[in-house]
């Protein structure tokens, strides 16, 4: 059979693997593997009975969960109904959720946990849409009967298959709202057809035979993960759903899965763990490890092809970087890294381990690949994020036609249908051409591999009328062990400034093993011996960049950035405009003259 609609999937899996895991999730300390069979069963048990609680084909319903083969199942259900998924994050505090749930009118939620629902009940006043509350793990059909509605008023088999033949690929799927860093989050409408374009043109360049594992951690209702879950899905791959982030270096090795999909900030917190594990080792075991890392650095795909360079990894691998993979289940044979830039000495050093990593780029709007690299030398380029897929265009709108960069245009099957009930939004960033801006800017370099440079919107002019793109400076800060977090700030200003939240685990560390008094963990952004720490760190980083570019002053901040303090995205993107505004103090004085908190 085709795919041509996402709930085509579980009947796809069970025609060419039938009795093969399909869905896997970790219930009473025991994993629970789940057929494509039952997933057909139930899906369409639950469709029944949303065609009885008398959902329509176009009507909204809201999925507020963590990852599980019921959020999945309950997707699909949806669909069968010729319905539309509005799935968000759990963590989402109650104003966010008022304001998705409200705007795109859903008629039911579904809960992943009793809290959950517990949430979204206290909102129940105030959307004036919502006729019912579930949690996932409710029986759908107990619980309409409940309800008072008698089982002589479920639909049969036929009516379900009537509705199913409406559903058409070009038909909308789902509303994913967008994170908000830029304002209000927008309802991206995606197709069928946008995820599975998206999903069939990556599945060529997948490395893992029918039949491997993929570990999901990263949200479903994200964009990223949820072309993810299609794509291995339509490979034949079964998913294991973790038990969550913090769960993760156990589910590994449990799972020994075969590859999964990541944000950067992952794979950064895994290479700082093994750096300062290494930090530790003492003699020859120290020696070795210093060598495998300079190593793996140098890492070039031409390099390997040079006896002395691949004779030496060879001997790494086997004496240091085994112990990579065993730290990620020993079966690993592909990462996915997508969300935000990728920093390419991670890249380096992962695959001369042995493990590839590949970056990708793309949107919720074009859902959301539109550019990635592959699993081979000849498709993968360190610091790009790879060659544009099949299927999609794309053109650099340039400002002047001497620049090298300019804004990325793109279009495709995979470009959305428009945000919700917004065409004044829709038509400011599709032109009459049909052009998408994404308000990235960056240019193709002469092998056809896709170089992003900054967000247009994030670009900044000092006071000397000299642009600055702020991101790539933040990222080689993130680089330092000693600093978890920082926003590069100057607009109309002499020069840029830091806002830096230190990484007070790793500092705590670096001072136990150098012998230097430990300081309070609550008072290290205001130690001095920190403070020379991340000056020294600046100062390395500022012998690579341009005169325009070097960060001047700085300052350490006490608290650290997360999702539930409002600084980050659920996708871990700085969310500028709220921590300018929380820091405007902070950010005030590291401008006045002789007053900023360090100077570099």
């Amino acid at each position: 059979m085709e795919v041509t609609r996402l709930f085509d999937l579980p009947f796809y899996f069970n025609e060419n693997w039938p009795g093969q895991v399909m869905l896997a999730s970790k219930q009473n300390s025991e994993w629970k593997r789940i057929t494509a069979e039952e997933v057909i069963h139930r899906s369409r048990k639950m469709a029944l009975s949303l065609i009885c609680l008398g959902i329509l084909p176009g009507d909204r319903i809201g999925i507020i969960a963590p990852n599980s083969p019921e959020w999945l199942i309950t997707d699909y259900a949806i669909q069968q109904c010729g319905a539309i998924s509005v799935p968000v994050y759990p963590s989402l505090n109650q104003s966010e959720l008022l304001q998705i749930f409200s705007h795109s009118r859903v008629k039911i939620i579904f809960t992943g946990s009793d809290s959950l629902y517990e949430k979204v009940e206290t909102l129940r006043p105030q959307l004036a849409h919502l006729e019912f509350l579930f949690t996932l793990n409710q029986d759908l059909q107990e619980a309409t009967l409940l309800l008072g509605i008698p089982k002589s008023h479920f639909p049969d088999q036929k009516a379900l298959n009537d509705r199913m033949d409406r559903v058409k690929e070009n038909n909308l799927a789902t509303l994913i709202y967008t994170s908000g860093t830029t304002g209000i989050p927008k309802g991206v409408m995606l197709s069928h057809a946008n995820i599975l374009s998206n999903s069939r043109a990556n599945a060529p360049y997948l490395p893992i035979e029918p039949g491997g594992r993929a570990l999901s951690f990263l949200p479903l209702c994200h964009i990223y993960e949820r072309m993810c879950t299609s794509l291995f899905l339509q490979e034949g791959l079964s998913i294991w759903f973790a038990e969550g982030l913090e769960k993760i270096s156990d589910n590994l090795k449990e799972v020994q899965p075969h590859i999964f999909a990541t944000v950067p900030r992952l794979l950064e917190k895994v290479y700082n763990k093994i750096i300062l594990k290494g930090m530790q080792l003492k003699g020859m075991k120290r020696l070795l490890f210093d060598w495998s890392i300079q190593l793996g650095h140098q890492f070039e795909f031409k390099k390997i092809q040079n006896p002395v360079y691949s004779l030496q990894l060879s001997l790494a691998r086997k004496l240091i970087f085994t112990k990579w993979q065993e730290a990620l289940g020993g079966n690993i044979r592909g990462i996915i890294s997508g969300g935000s830039a990728l920093q390419p000495r991670l890249a380096r050093i992962f695959w001369a381990a042995g493990i590839p990593v590949v970056e990708g780029y793309g949107l919720t709007e074009t859902s959301p690949v539109i550019a990635v690299n592959y699993f081979t030398p000849q498709t993968c380029r360190f610091g790009t994020v790879g060659q544009v897929i099949q299927g999609c265009k794309i053109k650099i709108l340039k400002e002047h036609p001497e620049d090298q960069s300019g804004e990325i245009l793109t279009k495709g099957p995979g470009l959305m249908l428009g945000y919700f009930e917004d065409s004044a939004q829709t038509q400011l960033v599709i032109d009459s051409e049909g052009w998408f801006h994404t308000g990235d800017i960056g240019y193709l370099d002469d092998s056809g591999f896709l170089k992003i440079t900054d967000r247009k919107k994030e670009i900044f002019k000092n006071s000397g009328g000299k642009y600055i793109a702020p991101q790539p400076i933040e990222n080689k800060l993130k680089e330092s062990l000693f600093i978890q977090n920082a926003l590069i700030v100057g607009e109309y200003q002499d020069h840029p400034a830091a806002l830096i939240v230190p990484d007070k685990e790793n500092i705590l560390q670096h001072f136990n093993q150098v012998k230097l008094p430990l300081p309070s963990k609550e008072l290290i952004h205001k130690d001095p011996q920190v403070r020379t720490l991340i000056h020294q760190e600046i100062k390395k980083l500022n012998q690579t960049l341009s005169i325009t570019d070097k960060v001047h002053t700085f300052c350490l901040l006490d608290q650290e950035w997360t999702q539930d303090s409002g600084e980050l995205t659920p996708t871990q993107k700085l969310r500028r405009k709220y921590i300018e505004e929380k820091y405007q103090t902070e950010i005030r004085q590291l401008f006045l003259s002789g007053a900023a908190p360090e100077k570099v």
